[in-house]
């Protein structure tokens, strides 16, 4: 995996999500309704529930919007309920893309992936399409300047992580999905300041394209993003720093 390039495309889109931060309440939010209604309210018992909360308070999302959201999610006030959908589809270059979205109105929702895909260049696919070349993982990144690499490697060791990749800007932890909030928990422990944690989906490969589809498989990556419902896009995508200036 190519770890300092992803971690490049990473920092450029975090700038530009942390200009929004009324969207990244939203999908924060988004997050803790769904886990509510999938596992109950009671973030004791519910390990996703709890781990949106964290994220939700770490990102200084009030206490209120934050019960709002769980009361939303298990039933107790009304509104449509949300749900998890992942669509799947080409980008310019043929570069593969899930798309995560919360959703209370699929049609609306469907409508709006697919005219984005087609305006930049995209087909939106069939399921099954190109999930198969992505694998669920944990997926943590921490700073290179905040802990030495050897450390960050001792600690990858003693945790018993699946992978780890190094590099000048950033190191990145790769774990199995069930045990996402175990690492999590263990960093939070040791105090180590995680940039990116979340559970994502990792391409088994990337590809590279000559700058001009590379420009637009970002644009369309970045009109997903745009959109109300997307909670998280990913691609197959490898983009050097070049592309990214």
């Amino acid at each position: 995996m190519a770890g300092h390039s992803k971690w490049a495309n990473i920092k450029r889109r975090k700038a530009a999500v942390d200009a929004k931060r009324g969207k990244i309440f939203t999908r924060l939010l988004r997050e803790v309704m769904i886990a509510a209604r999938m596992g109950g309210g009671d973030p004791d018992g519910n390990p996703r529930l709890r781990s949106a909360i964290a994220d939700a308070r770490g990102n200084n999302v009030p206490n209120d919007n934050i019960d709002r959201a769980i009361k939303k999610g298990v039933g107790e006030l009304g509104g449509a309920a949300v749900e998890e959908v992942v669509y799947e589809g080409y980008g310019p270059g043929g570069v593969a893309m899930l798309v995560e979205v919360a959703t209370d109105n699929r049609n609306r929702t469907v409508g709006e992936v697919r005219h984005a895909f087609t305006k930049y260049g995209g087909n939106l696919g069939e399921n099954g399409s190109v999930a198969y070349l992505f694998d669920r993982r944990g997926y943590f990144v921490v700073e290179a300047e905040e802990m030495a690499e050897d450390a960050f490697l001792e600690m990858a060791l003693e945790l018993e992580v699946d992978d780890v990749t190094t590099g000048d800007e950033a190191f990145e932890i790769f774990t199995i999905p069930e045990r996402y909030n175990e690492i999590k928990a263990s960093l939070a422990e040791r105090e180590v300041p995680v940039a990116v944690g979340q559970l994502a989906w990792i391409p088994q490969t990337t590809v590279g394209l000559d700058d001009g589809k590379t420009t637009s498989a970002m644009r369309l990556i970045e009109a997903l993003e745009d959109l109300d419902d997307v909670q998280n896009v990913w691609a197959n995508l490898e983009v050097d720093e070049t592309a990214v200036a």
